[in-house]
């Protein structure tokens, strides 16, 4: 049997999962599945896709995951939080998640550039995946729960490695998906402390996902640090505002940015909407990404900027991903599609793995020397 690619999913709201759904996901889907039979508090209730084991089985050994709690004013009809300190909190017990689960040996941080290869080099030896530590990158996505610009010296103090400015809504720092509007001053603040700090221990990768189309052109003229979107898709193929057009794919390119593919059944077709549609009556299928890879692949002439960000259940499970995927282990699946694309075993690298990995080798190779020793020790 051909051994399997080792994959790096960009985007998992892992401790949401854990801490706001009550998903032990330690134990295998079916079990998780079955705990929540008989749920009826959310739409996904029994259809998550997402499970530790379930990553280690597929070689998903790398993945940015996220801290998400968003604040929500009175004027706004999403759920989220109704302070900017409760918020925090929950990222707080999200954190505190993580860890146990470094704890437990099921996951590993990875802050820095050494601590990354020696991830990669475990995950390429003979040992049996199933005794491999998942290597997170943390991420916090919507800088909502920032109570103010000290709290994130604090974030970065625990190894918060990239950063969103916004999520949905009127975001505090920038709005964001369906909104229009430029970053807010909080955020432009947020901003310049972050500029203060490219080339130091402190350097943070901006992640533009989800900011308006006026906020991202802001967000790449400010920002001098290096930039990724996590999870989008193409705006030519998919015509809403929460996706790429030419001119952003083209500015993300030119600044060298990796672009991840999201598996949302949403972002994949537009003819897709939110707890209405099936996804096996509209026939979307994993191959449909490929559409979206290859439109950005033409743009750049090249393989190097997308990736997998698959954003699975990111508040949506098998209601809302393609019919042919059952659990996130069926990633492993794209090796056969972009092959039969016409995709060499080279593209199909990069696309896996190898964009995001050079990323953040180009990232934090550029850090102080001595950066390394005191983190590790740190931590």
């Amino acid at each position: 049997m051909k051994p399997k690619k080792l994959i790096f999913d960009a985007h998992l709201d892992l401790a949401m999962n854990a801490m706001e759904w009550n998903r032990d996901l330690s134990r295998p889907i079916d079990e998780i599945r079955e705990r929540e039979r008989n749920m009826t508090d959310k739409p996904d209730r029994g259809n998550g896709t997402v499970c530790l084991p379930e990553m280690r089985n597929s070689k998903i050994g790398l993945v940015v995951a996220t801290q998400l709690a968003r604040y929500t004013p009175r004027t706004s009809g999403l759920p989220g939080w109704h302070s900017p300190q409760q918020a925090w909190a929950m990222t707080q017990a999200q954190l505190t998640w993580y860890r146990e689960m470094e704890k437990c040996g099921e996951m590993t941080q990875i802050t820095n550039i050494n601590q990354l290869e020696n991830h990669i080099q475990l995950w390429e030896s003979d040992l049996p995946d199933v005794s491999k530590p998942i290597g997170y990158i943390l991420s916090l996505e919507g800088a909502d729960s920032l109570v103010d610009i000290s709290y994130l010296e604090e974030a970065v103090e625990y190894g918060l490695k990239a950063i969103g400015l916004s999520h949905f809504g009127p975001g505090r720092y920038a709005p964001g998906t369906k909104m229009e509007g430029p970053i807010t001053p909080l955020g432009l603040e947020l901003l310049k402390k972050m500029n203060e700090w490219v080339g130091t221990q402190h350097q943070l990768i901006l992640d533009v996902t989800h900011l308006t189309d006026e906020g991202f052109d802001q967000a790449l003229d400010l920002y001098q640090g290096p930039i990724w979107a996590s999870h989008h898709n193409v705006r030519n193929i998919v015509p809403n505002q929460r996706q790429l057009n030419d001119h952003q794919i083209r500015r993300l390119i030119e600044r060298g940015a990796v672009i991840g593919g999201m598996l949302d059944c949403w972002a994949m077709d537009i003819r897709f909407i939110d707890t209405v549609s099936d996804p096996w009556q509209l026939d979307i299928k994993l191959e449909h990404l490929i559409d979206h890879w290859d439109y950005i692949c033409q743009i750049a002439g090249n393989t190097r900027h997308v990736g997998i960000g698959s954003d699975l259940d990111g508040i949506f499970g098998t209601e809302q991903s393609p019919w042919d995927m059952n659990t996130i282990g069926d990633l492993q699946k794209y090796e056969t599609l972009l092959s039969q694309r016409g995709y060499s075993d080279e593209d199909i690298d990069n696309i896996f793995s190898g964009n995001w990995i050079r990323f953040l080798r180009n990232a934090w190779n550029r850090l102080p020397n001595h950066l390394d020793t005191e983190i590790t020790q740190a931590h």
